[in-house]
């Protein structure tokens, strides 16, 4: 999948092993890469798991469209579809097997 981000000092954050131990530490840093890493490796959004790890899951209320992957427990990477537009199931839900690029919006606790 491609992998956008949602702003430059992000982007800066996840391609910089040395800003990722400084700014999240070495356990958070790890999980950071070996998730992006799988991110990248798929060829869409269906093949990451929905189980842990990475427990792909979509997140609800508020923040409706958004998805996370687990980090080190209670920071998860979180990440919108980057389709134009989102692929959608006939019942209206998420299509994630056309889900072929996702923006990353954040590193964060969503609880």
């Amino acid at each position: 999948m491609e992998v956008f981000f949602h702003n430059t000092k992000l982007q800066k954050l996840c391609n910089s092993e040395r800003d990722m131990l400084r700014d999240l530490g070495k356990k958070r840093a790890e999980k950071l890469k070996t998730r992006l890493t799988e991110l990248r490796a798929a060829d869409n959004l269906a093949q990451i798991p929905t189980v842990p790890p990475p427990r792909c899951h979509e997140l609800s209320g508020d923040r409706q469209g958004q998805l996370t992957v687990d980090l080190d427990h209670p920071y998860r990477l979180v990440f919108i579809p980057a389709n134009n537009p989102v692929p959608v199931k006939p019942d209206g839900g998420l299509d994630r097997t056309n889900v072929t690029a996702v923006e990353i919006v954040g590193i964060e606790d969503p609880h």
